[in-house]
């Protein structure tokens, strides 16, 4: 894997992790309503599930995901029915946000790992990314240990850095805006947005 395929590679998923998407929503959804913390933790199984599409795609994931398809699809009906459970709980809380801060607990940060896990493990775009088109960028069957690492390290710093600052920018405008009138219309919309992902991966499915 030489600089130029290595660079490529960087561009197109820092381009990709910086679309507005179903993981991006939760991201800043969690880290709104819940910290920091929270968004930090659902891109950490944002990442996680990432690198397990790299790992796949190294096995051969084109088969694998076949063989596998009956599984995929009920990661993906688990996704959606958090997205849509935690869109209608920010629908239907309170008129105003509170922002937490008291130090969350480990098993909460466990459920927004968990979401930030399943919702890529069932997203289709990033299947059908890491089946087809990271292939492209990455010649599969000349693959060394450093190549390898490299793709872990440009995974993590795009997907999780981009993702990461998605977080940061929702707490600090949240901070801003906590007493606006505009945060109950934002925390609705939000939850609007997360419903309807959530219901496009299931009827997707």
């Amino acid at each position: 894997m030489d600089a130029l395929n290595a660079l490529s590679l960087c561009l197109i998923m820092l381009a990709l992790a910086a679309v507005p998407s179903s993981s991006v929503a939760l991201v800043v959804a969690r880290s709104s309503v819940s910290g920091f913390a929270h968004g930090a933790a659902v891109t950490a199984g944002v990442v996680c599930g990432d690198l397990i599409f790299v790992c796949l795609a190294i096995l051969g994931m084109t088969a694998l995901a076949d063989a596998l398809g009956g599984l995929f699809l009920i990661i993906r009906y688990l996704a959606g029915a958090y997205l849509i459970w935690f869109g209608l709980s920010l629908i239907r809380s309170r008129s105003t946000l509170s922002l937490r801060f008291t130090a969350p607990s480990k098993s909460r940060l466990t459920t927004s790992f968990s979401a930030g896990l399943l919702l890529t493990l069932g997203d289709v775009k990033a299947i059908l990314f890491y089946s087809s088109l990271f292939p492209v960028f990455v010649d599969m069957s000349s693959l060394n240990a450093p190549d390898i690492t490299t793709i872990i390290v440009i995974t993590v710093i795009t997907v999780g850095g981009v993702k990461l600052l998605y977080a940061r920018l929702a707490q600090k405008i949240t901070a801003r805006f906590i007493n606006s009138p505009m945060a109950s219309a934002a925390k609705t919309a939000m939850g609007g947005v997360l419903v309807g992902s959530g219901a496009y991966l299931i009827v997707k499915g």
